[in-house]
C-alpha cells in the first residue's frame, strides 16, 4: 500500500463481501475509506462530488459510471477477468466453458465498459471440477482483487504513473473477448446429460441467476449442485431425498440439488419448495456417527476423529440456518462432546461459516414470526452446548466469513480461530435485537464497551482487527488447504492430556461460579426478540421482505459514507452493560443520538 494517506470512494452496486474486504484492508492502512452504492446515476453524480476523493475504486459496480464521473475522477474497476475479458458474466463463462486460468483486471473507466486502460492484473489457476460462481468469486477471485487494489494505490501514489492501454497489454489466457451476457438458453440442459456437464452448467449460474429446468414436474431455477452416486433410476426421477437436499437421476448418474427457486419466488432448500411432491420418495439421514455411503457423499455436517481430536464440520449454502439444520448440528454438536476427545473443533464452511437464521425460509412460512422465533430457540441450544461443553476443550474455526448471529455462534468456544482475508459482521441489522446468548459470549471477549459499539456502529471487522479486539483467539493462513494444516496443528497442541484437562476444570469452575445464569441472558435476549418478532417494534416484517427479495436499497447508510454522518435517530436497543463484578448484562437503554 502506499505511504500516503488517500481519501478513497468505494462505488459499489452492493457492500458485498469484496466490497467490505477491500474496505477493511484500505481502513486499516490509514486511508480515509467511504463507501457510494450505485443507486441512480444522479445519485453517484452527487456522492462523489459530495466525497471529493482521491481515488475511486469499484470492487463491485454493476452499473455504468457515470461521464461526469470518470472524466473528472480517477475511477478504476475492478473486473473479473483477466486481461482481453469483456462483459457482465465473466465467471459464468469460465466455468461452463472449463476454463483452466483466469484473472482479475484492475483497468480504468471509460466510455465503454470493461475497455479502459489497464492499472493492474493477475491470474490464477481453476481447479478441473467446477467450482460454484459464489467460491470462486470469495475465493481465487477476491484474493486476486485484493492484490490489485495494493497495486494500484502504489501507482496511484506516483504523478508519472500511466495506465496500459488495453490492446498494449499481453494477453495471459488465450481466448479472452468481449461476451455477452449468459442466458438461460445458454445454460439449459438435459437430465439425460452427464452428470459433469449439468454440475457445471449449475454451479456456472450458482447463487444467481440458477439454471431452469424442472424437477418433479415443477418449473424451477437450480442451485446448490453436489455430484451424487452412480446410476440407480431414469434421468430426472426424483430418487430420495436428505438433509433438504432432493436427488436426482443424470444420464449417467445423480446429482444432489439443495436448492430450488420457482420463477419470481424466492430460494429454498429443495425439499422445503417441493413439498407434497416428495411423499413418495424415500428418505436418506444419516445420523450423527453414521457413515455416508462414500466420502464425497452428500453431508451437510460431519464427524470424524483423528487420534485426540475430533473434527464437527458443517457447511450449510449462504450460511444461512434454518430450525432444521440447528436441530440437526445440535445433535451432531452432542454426539462429538459425548467421544473421549480431548479437543473438539467446530469448523464451518470456506465460503461462510454462518449468516445466522435462515430468512428466506421464515419468510416463506405460513407464519413468519413462529417460523422465526423456533429458528432462534433453536440456533440458542447450538450457542449453549458449545458454552457449556466442558469434557472437550471446544475451538471454533471460522474458515469463512460470518454475520450477525453466525458470527455470535461460536464466540462460547474455548478457541476462536479465523482464516486470515474472512470478514465478520458482529451485529444485527434487519429489525432483530439478536440472541445466540451474545450478550454473555461477546462483553466477555471484547469488554462491554467495545461490544456495544460492534453492535451499534454495524461495520465489518477484519480478521486481523477482531483479533486485536479479542473477537477471535488466533488468525491463522489464507489458503483454504494451509488453513486447515494450521487448524490441525492448533488442535493438536491443546489436546495435550495434562494441558486440556486443566483448562477444561477451569471452564467448569469459571461456569459454575458465574453468579447469573446463562439462562438469564437468554431470557433477557428473548424478551427482546419477542417484541422484534411478533409486534414487529423495529420493522423486522418489511427488512426481511426487502432481503429475501433482494431490493436494492435507496441511498447508501450513513455510517459507510465518507462524509461526517449527521445526528441519528435515537438508539432504542437496550445497552450491554455490567452486572457489577465485571459480568455483563443487558439493561434498557435511555435514547441517545447515533
Amino acid at each position: 500500500m502506499t505511504n500516503r494517506a488517500l481519501r478513497i470512494l468505494l462505488l459499489v452496486s452492493a457492500f458485498n463481501g469484496l466490497s467490505q474486504r477491500v474496505w477493511c484492508t484500505l481502513r486499516e492502512a490509514d486511508h480515509d475509506v467511504g463507501v457510494l452504492l450505485a443507486t441512480s446515476p444522479k445519485d453517484m453524480i452527487e456522492g462523489v462530488r459530495a466525497a471529493r476523493p482521491d481515488l475511486i475504486l469499484c470492487p463491485f459496480l454493476k452499473e455504468r459510471v457515470p461521464a461526469e464521473v470518470w472524466q473528472n475522477w480517477r475511477t478504476v474497476i475492478i473486473h473479473p477477468g483477466p486481461v482481453g475479458d469483456r462483459g457482465p458474466s465473466s465467471l459464468d463463462w469460465a466455468i461452463a466453458d472449463g476454463a483452466r486460468r483466469w484473472g482479475v483486471t484492475a483497468l480504468q473507466a471509460v466510455e465503454e465498459m470493461d475497455a479502459g486502460p489497464i492499472w493492474a492484473t493477475r491470474t490464477f489457476p481453476l481447479p478441473a471440477a467446477p467450482p460454484r460462481k459464489s467460491s470462486l468469486y470469495t475465493g481465487p477471485v477476491a484474493d486476486a482483487a485484493l492484490e490489485c487494489v495494493a497495486e494500484v494505490l502504489a501507482k496511484a501514489a506516483d504523478p508519472d504513473f500511466q495506465p496500459v492501454p488495453t490492446d498494449d497489454m499481453p494477453t495471459e489466457v488465450p481466448g479472452t473477448r468481449l461476451r455477452p451476457a449468459m442466458r438461460q438458453e445458454d445454460r439449459a440442459f438435459d437430465w439425460a446429460d452427464p452428470t459433469e456437464d449439468i454440475l457445471r452448467r449449475i454451479r456456472a449460474a450458482d447463487g444467481a441467476p440458477g439454471v431452469r429446468t424442472s424437477v418433479a414436474g415443477l418449473d424451477v431455477f437450480a442451485y446448490d449442485a453436489h455430484r451424487g452416486p452412480a446410476r440407480t433410476g431414469p434421468p430426472g426421477t426424483l430418487l430420495r431425498r436428505r438433509q433438504g437436499a432432493v436427488l436426482v437421476g443424470t444420464g449417467d448418474g445423480s446429482l444432489w440439488l439443495g436448492h430450488l427457486r420457482v420463477p419470481d419466488g424466492v430460494k429454498l432448500p429443495a425439499a422445503r419448495l417441493l413439498g407434497k411432491r416428495l411423499r413418495d420418495v424415500p428418505d436418506a439421514p444419516l445420523p450423527p456417527g453414521v457413515e455416508p455411503e462414500s466420502p464425497a457423499a452428500y453431508r451437510q455436517i460431519r464427524y470424524r476423529r483423528a487420534g485426540r481430536v475430533g473434527w464437527l464440520t458443517f457447511d450449510f449454502y449462504n450460511g444461512a440456518m434454518s430450525a432444521g439444520h440447528c436441530r440437526r448440528l445440535l445433535a451432531a454438536l452432542r454426539h462429538a462432546a459425548a467421544q473421549s476427545t480431548d479437543v473438539l473443533v467446530l469448523r464451518g464452511g470456506t465460503d461462510s461459516f454462518s449468516n445466522g437464521i435462515h430468512l428466506n425460509v421464515i419468510d416463506a412460512a405460513p407464519d413468519p414470526a413462529a417460523a422465526a422465533w423456533a429458528t432462534i430457540r433453536a440456533v440458542n441450544e447450538v450457542c449453549r452446548e458449545i458454552i457449556t461443553c466442558t469434557r472437550q476443550v471446544v475451538i471454533a474455526g471460522y474458515a469463512g466469513s460470518a454475520g450477525a448471529g453466525g458470527v455470535m455462534l461460536g464466540l462460547g468456544a474455548d478457541v476462536v480461530a479465523a482464516r486470515s482475508g474472512i470478514v465478520l459482521n458482529p451485529y444485527y441489522d434487519i429489525g432483530l435485537y439478536g440472541s445466540e446468548l451474545h450478550t454473555y459470549s461477546l462483553p466477555r471477549r471484547v469488554g462491554a464497551e467495545t461490544a456495544q459499539r460492534l453492535i451499534d456502529d454495524k461495520l465489518p471487522v477484519s480478521a486481523g482487527q477482531a483479533a486485536s479486539l479479542g473477537l477471535v483467539d488466533e488468525v491463522g493462513p489464507r489458503h483454504p488447504e494451509a488453513y486447515t494444516e494450521w487448524l490441525a496443528e492448533l488442535a493438536a497442541e491443546l489436546a495435550e492430556p495434562r494441558a486440556a484437562k486443566a483448562r477444561r476444570a477451569a471452564k467448569a469452575r469459571r461456569l459454575s461460579g458465574e453468579r447469573v445464569p446463562l439462562d438469564v441472558y437468554e431470557a433477557r435476549e428473548l424478551a427482546e426478540m419477542s417484541r422484534d418478532m411478533w409486534a414487529d417494534r423495529s420493522g423486522f416484517a418489511a427488512a426481511r421482505r426487502a432481503f429475501v427479495s433482494k431490493q436494492r436499497p435507496a441511498s447508501t447508510p450513513d455510517r459507510l459514507l465518507m462524509t461526517p454522518a449527521g445526528p441519528g435517530r435515537p438508539i432504542a436497543r437496550p445497552r450491554i452493560t455490567d452486572d457489577g463484578d465485571g459480568r455483563p448484562a443487558v439493561r434498557p437503554a435511555v435514547p441517545v443520538s447515533a
